[in-house]
């Protein structure tokens, strides 16, 4: 008991000078005289008031006091030492004046103490209590941070709605029967209502929990919740808070079947929902509701982007990210479809339109398989593509190369001038570097088609200090690998070897494998130092080891294989397009490795490009010619190697000379887009014959630059001079600039309105400013913001929309834009009558 009465009298004397202990039952007289105050002087009352008074106030204005008085208070006019005790602190001795004062609060809260006994029983309750405490608190303050630390809470009333929404999320009722033991659930259930509108003849955390979701769903519909708005502003603030997830997610799913939520979203119009989260299930109703759209042609592919990109926003976007990717892909790849035109004049145009705009099909539909393929919704997207496959297929695919195949059949050789021609390559992309002494370094990626090499062209230039540049070459025929890596090599003679191996010997070397090929190499300009490796053995090589590689060497081919090494097994090329993302992948950390080394100058090309459709292969695309000749050296699904070759219906033959190649062997290759029959090779995935996505090589040029190129979009506040908020929500239009590019990027901001103290009054928006479209009006970003109830301490004020950056990867975030508002706001607004 001592040690708590000195503990209590020394926190009342960190207040006060002079403190007052009164006891009136007349119990501690010995623990007054035997009591130890460094510094303090101890006086006991003894009808001796005004010698006291004199001493306390005149001998000793500065000292330290201890006035003791044994028996009850005086009467108000019969107490002479009055003024002092009130300019001064009391001191009580029972246990609810000791938690007081060891709170450091006045005897004015002693009730708030007595009534909630229970709470106080706990020391460390009662020292984090301290943490908060303040001697100014009222009555329903103590009680409101008694509450927090029943929840273990650090913030305000929201946190201990967090904590109980928690427990509730994993079956435990731990904090909310410490609430009901320390006497304080009247009081959470009297705040649930001051705070969010909620009230029930038998409150709980679970029935409030289904009305939080049920209101604040209907509210995000427009209509009446039974909530106060101040509910939804909480609702979405603990929605985004990333250390709720778990609550969130497993309350959300069980509540969406308690409030029929499924059902209720079949009778909705999916624009309506666009910016609601809430329950995963809408996510599900707008992807079917977009999946249907799409399929039947009734959205516009602008309005389907549109709206994918505000569901970026959704809580369960990065669950279904594949599915909406998938969706919008196929949107784009109808409208590109509708606007197509096949038609051309001459091999050379057929490459200058490829390379300009068909190779963009080409794209979409890779996109859309590979996104739809990895979402696993087979029966989702089942109708939607059947569409995409059949027109790519028999309207794309076909159709293109039943018109390109006219000019090749016409042509009296292989030639696309002024197309270059794929064996040129190191006279006309590696040659002129080393005649400006200048290191050079190719990347060959097998069978990265140029719709592929155009997405990595993207992904290249929005790097910073990167430029990069695309440009077609017309493959060697046939478009297999041996023939399109020798091409690519210097060389005066190349031939395909009379055998039957497929190899291809340039200037009388083999160029089959690394090795052969570093030979050949070496033979391109006299004095050069040439190398050639494979791409995964420099990925593994540490920092100086590839900067020796680079200072070592002029000229370096590093050969990277993993669209083709996918695609040519039947058993995983239907996984082409997986590969074609790794690819892009790796072809980028192989650009900054290079750079890394001080490779400033880059070329990336290919081999050869492929046919890919992922519908198992129908009998029409099987050629129906026998291949007949002397000799039959080689053959797969795509060409024939031979002597004495026959020309067939279906079958283009080709001399060697008139394939622009050397020897004596001949060549056959199927029209169009038809396989000959193979037994065990697969059919979806081929390349070797001259379609345009076989033929049309990519060179992508890339340089590294000395000075940073790349900048940030800029976002402004439209319309925010002088404004005026009069209701509890505001509507504010933000405005991008300028449209994204490679190099001028996306920009994501975080939103909200705030007080001049800078505590935050509404709700905040995580906003992703990436438009690329040139129309000023299709970059504006409207957002909806809902003020909580602290903004009434802000009415008749200025408050503050801020736009706000985060730092990097930190959690800091820095004030990107500002816009200030006068909150006027009349309080009947908020009512519905």
């Amino acid at each position: 008991m001592n040690d708590r009465i000195a503990k209590g009298l020394g926190a009342a004397f960190d207040r006060h000078r002079i403190v007052f202990w009164t006891d009136t039952a007349r119990e501690l007289r010995e623990t007054f005289e035997t009591l130890e105050l460094p510094g303090v002087e101890k006086i006991a009352l003894a009808n001796n008031e005004f010698a006291v008074k004199h001493r306390i106030l005149r001998e000793a204005p500065q000292g330290r006091f201890l006035i003791y008085r044994e028996g009850p208070e005086p009467a108000l006019i019969d107490n002479w030492l009055l003024d002092v005790q009130l300019a001064h602190g009391m001191f009580k001795a029972d246990q609810a004046a000791l938690w007081l004062s060891e709170l450091g609060l006045g005897l004015g809260l002693e009730d708030v103490v007595r009534a909630h006994a229970e709470f106080f029983r706990s020391a460390r309750r009662l020292e984090q209590l301290k943490r908060f405490a303040r001697n100014d608190d009222t009555a329903s303050a103590l009680r409101l941070k008694m509450l927090i630390v029943c929840a273990g809470g650090e913030g305000g009333f929201d946190s201990v709605v967090e904590r109980l929404l928690a427990d509730l999320a994993v079956e435990t009722d731990e904090a909310i029967r410490l609430i009901e033991r320390a006497g304080l659930g009247a009081f959470l259930w009297d705040q649930m209502g001051r705070h969010y509108g909620y009230t029930a003849v038998q409150p709980s955390v679970e029935d409030f929990a289904v009305s939080l979701f049920k209101a604040c769903y209907a509210m995000g519909l427009g209509e009446a919740g039974g909530l106060s708005p101040e509910a939804l502003v909480f609702f979405r603030r603990w929605k985004n808070n990333r250390h709720a997830a778990q609550a969130f997610e497993a309350l959300s799913s069980s509540y969406a079947s308690v409030l029929g939520v499924q059902t209720d979203l079949e009778t909705r119009d999916f624009r309506h929902l666009i910016e609601l989260d809430y329950f995963e299930d809408i996510d599900r109703a707008i992807i079917v509701a977009l999946v249907r759209g799409v399929a039947a042609r009734t959205l516009a592919a602008g309005d389907v982007a549109s709206w994918i990109r505000q569901r970026r926003q959704s809580y369960w976007y990065d669950r279904f990210r594949d599915l909406y990717e998938a969706v919008g892909y196929a949107a784009e790849f109808h409208a590109a479809m509708a606007q197509v035109n096949l038609g051309m004049t001459s091999l050379a145009e057929g490459v200058s339109r490829y390379a300009g705009a068909w190779f963009r099909i080409d794209q979409l539909y890779r996109k859309f398989i590979y996104h739809m393929q990895k979402s696993g919704q087979a029966s989702l997207m089942a109708e939607l593509y059947e569409q995409v496959e059949n027109h790519y297929v028999n309207i794309y695919l076909l159709r293109l190369n039943d018109s390109w195949q006219v000019h090749v059949d016409a042509a009296p050789k292989w030639d696309a001038s002024p197309v270059p021609a794929q064996r040129t390559f190191y006279a006309t992309h590696v040659a002129p570097y080393r005649q400006k002494d200048q290191k050079i370094c190719v990347i060959v990626s097998d069978a990265m088609r140029y719709e592929v090499a155009e997405e990595l062209l993207a992904r290249v230039r929005g790097l910073d200090r990167y430029d990069a540049e695309i440009e077609p070459m017309l493959g060697s025929l046939p478009t297999y690998t041996q023939l399109g890596m020798a091409s690519l090599l210097p060389n005066r003679d190349l031939q395909i070897a009379d055998n039957d191996t497929s190899a291809v010997i340039v200037d009388g070397q083999s160029s089959q494998g690394t090795e052969n090929r570093k030979k050949i190499l070496a033979q391109g300009r006299e004095g050069d130092r040439t190398t050639a490796l494979l791409a995964d053995d420099l990925l593994k090589m540490q920092r100086d080891d590839y900067r020796a590689l680079f200072r070592d060497h002029d000229v370096i081919y590093v050969y990277h294989n993993l669209i083709d090494a996918t695609g040519d097994k039947p058993a995983t090329e239907d996984r082409v397009f997986e590969a074609a993302e790794k690819t892009l992948d790796e072809l980028v950390q192989l650009v900054k490795k290079l750079a890394a080394a001080n490779a400033n100058n880059l070329l990336i090309t290919a081999d050869h490009g492929f046919i890919y459709q992922h519908r198992p292969i129908d009998e029409s695309d099987f050629s129906v010619s026998e291949v007949v000749g002397e000799t039959i050296l080689f053959r797969n699904r795509r060409f024939v190697l031979g002597h004495g070759l026959k020309p067939q219906q279906g079958l283009k033959h080709y001399q060697p000379e008139e394939a622009r190649l050397q020897g004596d062997v001949e060549i056959l290759i199927p029209k169009s887009i038809n396989r000959l029959r193979l037994k065990g090779s697969g059919s979806r995935f081929v390349h070797g014959g001259a379609t345009l996505q076989e033929a049309v090589v990519p060179v992508v040029r890339v340089n590294k630059k000395r000075q940073s190129d790349t900048s940030t979009v800029d976002v402004e506040i439209i319309g925010s001079t002088n404004q005026v908020i009069t209701a509890s929500q505001i509507s504010v239009r933000f405005y991008q600039s300028v449209p994204a590019t490679e190099k001028t990027q996306a920009r994501r901001l975080r939103a909200g309105i705030f007080s001049q103290s800078g505590e935050l009054i509404s709700d905040s928006h995580e906003l992703v400013f990436d438009f690329r479209s040139e129309n000023p009006r299709e970059r504006e970003h409207p957002v909806r913001f809902l003020l909580s109830r602290k903004a009434d301490d802000c009415n008749g004020q200025e408050v503050v929309l801020r736009l706000e950056e985060q730092h990097g990867e930190t959690s800091h975030y820095s004030e990107f834009r500002s816009a200030r508002y006068i909150l006027r706001r009349s309080f009947t607004n908020d009512f519905d009558f």
